[in-house]
Parts: structure tokens; C-alpha cells; sequence
């Protein structure tokens, strides 16, 4: 999710935190009152902040989730994805989408676009 959809889709993603709890994360961190906010990473060639929306740990393995939500800002959130997919990969962690009903098609095509079919986003 870009930062600017955050503030509009809060219940969302509390949804998604406490669907996280349920299937065994542990020290769940996101960008919403009572839980730490998780790393930001500065990229230098255009100044834009990346923050992942959830990071949390499973089985000592660390887990970066990403909101997937209908946006005009399509290059940004792809510029993310990718970003967040190869930083995951580089120190053997994971990364994943989460979305729901209305936004999974616009989810899959961005998907086919970065050529990231392997992943298979979690439906709520």
C-alpha cells in the first residue's frame, strides 16, 4: 500500500494484523497505534521512503507483507514490490502480499507485469 492510502485503510490493516497473530507471527510490527513501526529504507537517486506496511517474524524467519490496494500510482507500488522482493531474497527472508475481495485482479496484473507469478497473494 503507498503511504498516502494508509491513513484511509487503517481497519484493513488491523485486519490483516490480527489474521497474521492468528496463523503464529510473532513480533508484528506495522505502522498503526500499539505496534512498533518497522524500517523505512531511503532510496537516494529519487529521495522516496519505502516502508514495508507489515514485517513480522515466523519460525525465525522474517516476513515483509505489502497491502495490495486499488491505486492511480501504480509505478510506485510496483517500484515497491520490487524493491521489497529483491531486499527479501538478498538476506533469505520472505515477502508477501496481502489483499481482498475487489483488488485482487488489479493485484494479479501487477503481479504478471513485474513478472513475479511465483507469488501468490493471501486472499482475506
Amino acid at each position: 500500500m503507498i503511504k498516502f492510502q494508509k491513513h484511509k485503510n487503517t481497519e484493513f490493516l488491523e485486519k490483516s494484523i490480527k489474521y497474521l497473530e492468528n496463523t503464529g507471527f510473532i513480533n508484528i510490527r506495522a505502522d498503526v497505534d500499539g505496534y512498533d513501526t518497522p524500517k523505512s529504507f531511503l532510496k537516494k537517486n529519487t529521495g522516496t521512503v519505502i516502508t514495508p506496511d507489515i514485517v513480522a517474524e515466523k519460525n525465525g524467519r522474517k516476513y515483509f507483507f505489502d497491502i495490495s490496494l486499488k491505486t492511480d500510482k501504480e509505478n510506485q507500488l510496483k517500484s515497491k514490490w520490487l524493491f521489497l522482493d529483491t531486499l527479501s531474497r538478498l538476506k533469505s527472508n520472505r515477502f508477501k502480499i496481502i489483499t481482498t475481495k475487489g483488488h485482487y485482479k488489479f493485484t494479479d496484473s501487477i503481479l504478471n507485469d513485474l513478472n513475479l507469478t511465483s507469488k501468490t497473494p493471501i486472499r482475506l
